[in-house]
């Protein structure tokens, strides 16, 4: 864990800071002044709690039961009612890493002092967080219209029920606490909505997502580079003047990182032809808006973690509770699905790269990358797992859509489905790995066949890592595990030009 405590209140958290929080590589306090703002915000609650005013979830019921009235004497009791009653997440626990980022973006809004929780309840999932007392996630249970459903059972462990991980162990929540020093809460006047209603589970995720799918972007760039010069490409098509004609999002700059990748390569005086095929002349625009398309969500996922989207809202300053539209997040959703849709584009031309480098009329070299030829099959068939590969990939990036079902008595009758959206982001990765793998692989052997020497500044290390784990291809062996070999260099990957 990092010496340097990360302040929560204080300063945003990004989606790097929600991945460090994954690992518990991000150490978390809230200072004095947030504090301060949270204290504030639960006088303001407790002031409403002792009036006639109508609080949506102080002293009314939720969704179709808003017209519910809470009596006074029962506000706090209904507080763990809400919690108890809205556990409803099934299936698969998510990933602890997952569960531990979902604890640290639902702290982050707290911190904020904008929620009414109480400073009893901060203070103890604060204290979870920093002993890693990890609520275990259901899988199932969000539609979007916030977590409430899964972090229904983070609440569960903060009152002694529910179940969290511990020392590495998966335990009953009470024991949890316990084995931690910690005391379970007895919910405070706002607490138990305050706590559930945010949608951390969506945003954690989302941001694990981004991050993983930002670095393999960047190994797809330089693989990019290493098939322009397999394939002899002409590098004249990354002409910033180009791109400047038509300054398309990210293209400028993907055009710069390629020529940056390539410096020093024999790729200019190797060119065979004037215009090469479009999954090699289109890098910098697929690249590009590849690119743009991740930076802007991002930039959604981290206005959801750093805003309020609790409702209702504390307004301390005007001594106000209203309800607010926040929980609601198309724009996240909509910048996710564009996310995946743009990287599924860069997945189908570096399959089509790969399988125009082993066809010898596109590429010049020897068929199927095969330095016997006759009857070997090289690396050709590997042609079929790119196939099934980027189908997946195009699966996983259909758009989530807004067709929610309507629910709670047809009162919540709209939500953004933005868990789906994050799902697929997750569910594309593991074959976009494997497909830039392969790209690689055949990249390697092209460049081996073909000769090219000096390679670029940032594609000659990355040979030579492909290389000290895979051998050039002579006979015809097992390809499969060429691949897995492959993965497992770019996994360790980091690219040195930028």
């Amino acid at each position: 864990m990092t010496t340097a405590p990360f302040h929560l209140g204080e300063a945003p958290l990004r989606v790097a800071d929600v991945a460090r929080a994954a690992t518990r590589d991000l150490a978390v306090v809230i200072p004095a002044e947030a504090w301060a703002r949270i204290a504030a915000a639960e006088a303001v609650v407790a002031r409403h709690a002792a009036s006639d005013t109508p609080v949506y979830g102080l002293n009314t019921g939720l969704g179709g039961n808003l017209g519910h009235r809470v009596s006074r004497d029962a506000v706090t009791a209904f507080q763990t009612q809400i919690i108890r009653g809205r556990t409803i997440g099934v299936g698969p626990a998510l990933p602890i890493a997952t569960c531990r980022a979902a604890t640290v973006c639902r702290l982050a809004e707290l911190a904020l002092g904008t929620t009414g929780v109480s400073t009893a309840a901060t203070a103890l999932l604060l204290a979870m967080v920093q002993r890693d007392v990890v609520p275990v996630l259901p899988y199932f249970g969000s539609i979007g219209a916030s977590d409430i459903g899964q972090l229904g059972h983070l609440g569960a462990v903060m009152i002694g029920r529910g179940e969290a991980w511990f020392g590495g162990a998966r335990m009953p929540g009470a024991q949890a606490l316990a084995a931690a020093g910690l005391v379970a809460l007895t919910p405070g006047l706002k607490d138990g909505l305050a706590l559930i209603s945010h949608g951390a589970v969506t945003s954690a995720g989302a941001a694990l997502a981004l991050h993983a799918l930002d670095g393999w972007l960047d190994r797809q760039f330089v693989v990019t580079a290493l098939s322009l010069e397999g394939y002899a490409a002409n590098p004249a098509i990354l002409d910033p003047r180009l791109a400047a004609a038509r300054p398309a999002p990210g293209q400028a700059e993907a055009a710069s990182r390629l020529r940056a990748l390539l410096a020093g390569s024999a790729a200019p005086d190797a060119a065979r032809n004037l215009q090469d095929a479009l999954c090699f002349r289109l890098a910098a625009p697929v690249l590009g808006a590849a690119r743009a398309a991740l930076d802007a969500a991002m930039r959604n996922v981290e206005i959801e973690i750093n805003g309020t989207t609790t409702t209702p809202i504390v307004l301390v300053d005007a001594g106000q509770i209203l309800s607010t539209p926040n929980f609601h997040a198309p724009a996240l959703t909509l910048a996710l699905d564009a996310a995946a849709g743009a990287l599924a584009h860069v997945a189908a031309s570096g399959a089509l790269r790969a399988c125009k480098l082993l066809t010898a009329r596109f590429s010049g070299l020897p068929a199927y990358l095969s330095p016997v030829g006759g009857g070997s099959t090289g690396y050709v068939s590997l042609q079929k797992t790119a196939g099934d590969l980027l189908a997946e990939i195009r699966a996983q990036a259909m758009p989530s859509g807004l067709d929610a079902l309507g629910v709670s008595d047809m009162v919540e009758d709209v939500a953004p489905l933005t868990p789906h959206a994050v799902r697929r982001l997750g569910r594309l990765l593991p074959p976009w790995r494997y497909l830039v793998a392969l790209e690689a692989l055949v990249a390697a052997q092209a460049v081996d066949l073909r000769g090219t020497a000096p390679l670029g500044a940032g594609t000659a290390p990355l040979h030579a890592a492909i290389r000290a784990a895979v051998p050039p291809l002579g006979e015809d062996r097992e390809p499969g595990a060429d691949i897995e070999d492959v993965a497992a260099v770019l996994d360790g990957w980091a690219a040195t030009a930028t």
